[in-house]
């Protein structure tokens, strides 16, 4: 069945059809909310709240090509909401590099760490662009904002992660 007649069905209340278009999207739900949230539990709680958002406002999708863009946000705007609900700040005993001997490993952790320090609109961007593989147009439909906001956030978020890897990280309070 095609993602057109899935939708449609949906969209008349069809569970069925709203769970068969959820199984293409399910992992890519769970990584950006992953993104966000950096741990599974919280990453569930999000995809399940995100199921439910979009099973409430199936009928609001217009175009069937743009269901994943449609999801995408639905799950990026419930990530965000849940961590200022929770505004939460986790303390390490001991730096991630001490946990992690692995230097493939240690690299991914920097950029991912690197990426957390962005501002959540230079982050947002790069999750989209890089994780999700999306092009500027979508990203900008998806952030609703400009394609030129869009490209000119990616250039200053990739500057910013530049700076920081040179720099070999930065901690609280440092500018890049």
């Amino acid at each position: 069945m095609t993602q057109k007649s899935l939708l449609k069905k949906a969209q008349k209340g069809n569970e069925k059809a709203f769970v068969e278009l959820l199984q293409h999207e399910k992992l890519k739900i769970y990584n950006m909310a992953y993104l966000y949230m950096k741990n599974e539990n919280d990453a569930l709680d999000v995809v399940q709240e995100t199921v439910a958002r979009a099973f409430a406002s199936i009928s609001t999708v217009k175009e069937p090509a743009y269901f994943s863009t449609w999801l995408t946000k639905i799950c990026i705007n419930t990530a965000l909401e849940s961590i200022r609900k929770k505004n939460k700040i986790i303390y390490m005993e001991q730096p991630i590099t001490e946990i992690v001997n692995e230097p493939a490993i240690d690299e991914k952790l920097d950029l991912l760490e690197a990426i957390e320090q962005l501002d959540e609109k230079y982050k947002a961007v790069i999750i989209l662009k890089y994780y999700q593989d999306l092009p500027v147009r979508e990203i900008a439909q998806l952030l609703q904002c400009p394609e030129g906001t869009v490209k000119t956030n990616l250039h200053r978020a990739i500057q910013q992660l530049k700076k920081y890897v040179l720099k070999g990280g930065s901690h609280y309070g440092e500018q890049y």
